[in-house]
């Protein structure tokens, strides 16, 4: 198992979920708060920036840099409140061992 934590106005959501779960189906599929930042309106496909997520402290230098010929960066650098290096969209990261404990903070609800 895995641990992903969501902080939410500095609360934290813990959430455990096998190893390849993404971030957007820890969300949606294992978290025993609703997370309705994370709507995920097209289901994981990369098309739609719904499941939107900030990188915190060592996980951006774990995860490194988007592709920027990639379809996550497209969709993304045209989001209002994108931050280059943080900004993620949880479809697309696939949570594994070493990245056990990845804290990601929520969008504002005010910005969906």
């Amino acid at each position: 198992m895995v641990t992903i934590y969501f902080v939410r106005n500095g609360s934290k959501i813990k959430v455990e979920v096998p190893e390849g779960t993404t971030i957007m189906e820890a969300a949606k599929f294992h978290s025993h708060v609703p997370i309705e930042e994370i709507p995920a309106t097209c289901g994981g496909t990369c098309a739609c920036a719904t499941c939107h997520v900030y990188l915190t402290g060592e996980w951006v230098d774990k995860l490194g840099q988007i592709d920027y010929n990639s379809p996550e960066i497209e969709l993304l650098e045209y989001e209002k409140d994108f931050i280059d290096g943080r900004s993620r969209l949880g479809c697309q990261v696939e949570l594994t061992k070493e990245l056990d404990g990845m804290v990601v903070e929520l969008r504002s609800s005010e910005l969906l």
